[in-house]
């Protein structure tokens, strides 16, 4: 397996993927070493020389004109970790744990953090032997940061709190010596640097948004299937149409839906009977509703990945001798730490997608409803009115979606100051990974119930059938659901379809 070498870089949602979610082993560059030593050199001549620095030898927040004794400055930083441990909730995912992890050792790589090389050296140790802390998800305003599940995750690293290892949630130290790992014992400023930053709304967004891009362009599929289980044109994803009005996404999702049915038997079939000049919306907008939902993803792509690689802490520590501008060193402080590009950007794709969630709903009625799907059994029934068919499978979808449209309340706008009105304007930008996190969750489940329902619909036109690509999607769907022939219950399938869209078995008709 390819190593990740972390050099404060900007880290793409497929590397993150691969370090949280399949093991990807993680080293620090050389070169990350050297600015390390650099950024903790200059926080020693600075306590050598007797300066006053925030977070160095201060108090925190309101309390930053309390000078901090010298030979109390380690106990500062490990009552720091303490007392901002205070998130409540259940634990991240072990996954989310991981992004975490690998999120916050690439922040203190960049060099600007002023931490020994020992401390990011055991964050990376603690990501290669599988020790996870146990972060609870609830407790950040997103300013300072990400400030209560950061100490969380840095309880773990002095030897205490909780973590996962090897399917066991234990004590922190427990887990590090049954790893064969040391605490680190804190310095001069390593608390803060352990805690200011964004890297948990960073990590649970990361994957969620990871899961949006997925779900958004296996939208086009569920959709291609449905429209010719309803015997709908095609002609709606013209290349001219979008040709001028070429939206990236728009473009994309157009091709990819006529890729997806070139060669129907269903579609030649109906082309020159069809009395129809138009489908309904749900059907012949697909392009322009899927495509704007593939570019609010891709901007949040964009806004996350940058954010992996910037330097989020406070004080930054300015080594010197890195450019002009940067000529003599010198420890800033700054709001690197407030999370608002990152709350907006979560806002946002919450939105899109709880709307990608309601076109496809709107499709998933008309097939099952019998005055507008087009010949086809009500509800899918084998024998309607007996059976009720995939009648509550357009309700559940429903109910997702209502979900949804709430979760789809922006959290960005609802600042509420906090320690002492030192932090007056805060991002909710974790809010919002959590609430992006469970729309994403729901759309997964409506898109899989589109799949079930047009994968039934699509039998009823038989001996006619699709293109190649959409009968091997047709056969991945029954891989994981037989076909209902008598009424069932239908949670399982739904759970179990969910499950395969989340697992990858259906990414080959992502591309």
């Amino acid at each position: 397996m390819e190593i990740l070498v972390l050099d404060g870089q900007a880290i793409t949602l497929a590397e993150i993927e691969g370090v949280s979610l399949r093991g990807c082993p993680v080293t620090i560059a050389p070169a990350a070493v050297t600015r390390i030593a650099a950024s903790r050199e200059l926080i020693e001549t600075i306590l050598a020389d007797g300066q006053t620095v925030y977070g160095v030898n201060t108090g925190f927040g309101k309390l930053a004109d309390v000078l901090i004794p010298h030979g109390s400055l380690a106990q500062l930083q490990t009552n720091l970790v303490r007392s901002h441990a205070g998130g409540v909730g259940q634990p991240l995912s072990v996954p989310e744990a991981r992004a975490m992890l690998l999120l916050r050792a690439n922040v203190l790589a960049k060099g600007f953090s002023g931490c020994r090389l020992a401390v990011v050296e055991l964050l990376v140790a603690l990501l290669n032997a599988g020790v996870h802390p146990v972060i609870p998800e609830k407790g950040s305003v997103g300013a300072s940061g990400d400030l209560a599940p950061l100490a969380h995750l840095a309880l773990v690293a002095i030897g205490e709190g909780e973590a996962f290892y090897k399917g066991e949630r234990m004590a922190g130290g427990e887990a590090l010596r049954r790893a064969g790992l040391e605490p680190v014992a804190l310095a001069a400023k390593e608390g803060l640097a352990l805690l200011n930053g964004t890297q948990a709304m960073t990590a649970v967004g990361a994957l969620a948004v990871a899961r949006g891009l997925r779900v958004a362009k296996l939208a086009d599929l569920a959709g291609a299937m449905s429209l010719e289980a309803l015997m709908g044109t095609p002609a709606a994803f013209d290349r001219r149409i979008h040709e001028v009005r070429p939206h990236a996404g728009q473009v994309a999702a157009a091709a990819h839906l006529v890729r997806l049915m070139q060669g129907s038997e269903i579609r030649e079939a109906h082309r020159e009977h069809d009395s129809r000049v138009q489908d309904a919306y749900c059907l012949r907008c697909m392009p322009q509703v899927h495509g704007a939902v593939r570019g609010v993803l891709e901007h949040v792509r964009g806004v996350l990945e940058i954010e992996a690689g910037s330097a989020t802490d406070n004080p930054l520590v300015f080594a010197g001798n890195r450019s002009d501008a940067l000529k003599s060193g010198a420890v800033i402080s700054g709001g690197n730490f407030h999370g608002a590009p990152l709350a907006y950007a979560f806002d946002y794709a919450a939105i899109a997608l709880t709307d990608l969630a309601s076109i496809t709903e709107r499709r998933i009625d008309r097939l099952l409803n019998p005055d507008i799907n087009e010949g086809l059994p009500a509800f899918l029934s084998a024998d309607p009115g007996l059976s009720s068919g995939f009648m509550m499978a357009q309700i559940v979808a429903a109910a997702l979606i209502n979900e949804c449209q709430v979760l789809a309340h922006p959290s960005s706008t609802g600042s509420i100051p906090t320690s002492g009105g030192k932090e007056d304007h805060v991002s909710m930008g974790m809010t919002g990974a959590l609430k992006l996190r469970q729309i994403v969750e729901n759309a997964e489940r409506i898109v899989a119930i589109e799949l079930m329902c047009a994968a039934q619909g699509m039998e009823c036109r038989r001996p006619l059938h699709s293109s190649a690509e959409i009968e091997r999607a047709h056969k991945a769907v029954r891989a994981v659901v037989p076909r209902l022939e008598q009424d069932r219950v239908l949670a399982t399938d739904i759970d179990a379809l969910a499950a395969a869209v989340r697992a990858g078995a259906f990414d080959k008709w992502c591309e």
